[in-house]
């Protein structure tokens, strides 16, 4: 097997649910944020101050270009990793992508007290999630082998439906 891939909005649940799925498909799992983090020795938030958005784009395509290269994982991406067509071909190449869709309401309800999203960090979160979504939807969408609705459902909900729909795909 390549590796299972999430992508989806902040709040989405990829790292839960990509920890829950490493767990069942025995595979190890990778949160492309957190290994960032770990390779910089410092926080999203401190990277997006210190180098801008940019500065943490520049890393997080350094980082997705090599884990999707790895046979064998769960990996969870960040929210925005989908922006850049470089990621999205990694991706796409790299394993079967499941898109973990949430609506901003579920969005704004699971990322109300998280301050480690920068994007975030402004005096009308919801809009700035609405905003997000309007453009990277149509991404995670045309990225996703399965899409998958998180809303009001538990984690390990999301993780049978995905194991059992990722059975049903053709091989690529």
């Amino acid at each position: 097997m390549r590796n299972v891939i999430l992508v989806g909005p902040m709040g989405a649940g990829k790292s839960t649910i990509g920890r829950l799925l490493a767990k069942e498909l025995r595979l190890p799992f990778k949160d492309s944020d957190k290994e960032i983090e770990q390779r910089t020795g410092a926080n999203i938030p401190w990277i997006f101050d210190v180098e801008g958005e940019q500065g943490f784009r520049e890393r997080e395509q350094s980082v997705i270009a090599e884990l999707s290269r790895q046979d064998g994982l769960v990996l969870a991406t960040g929210g925005g990793a989908v922006m850049r067509a470089e990621n999205r071909q990694a991706l796409h190449a790299g394993g079967r992508v499941v898109y973990l869709h949430a609506s901003v309401e579920q969005q704004i309800e699971r990322t109300a007290r998280d301050r480690n999203r920068p994007l975030l960090r402004n005096a009308n979160p919801a809009q700035v999630l609405r905003d997000l979504m309007a453009v990277r939807d149509p991404l995670y969408r045309e990225l996703a082998d399965i899409v998958i609705e998180t809303d009001e459902r538990p984690p390990r909900m999301v993780v049978q439906e995905i194991l059992a729909r990722l059975d049903m795909l053709p091989p690529r």
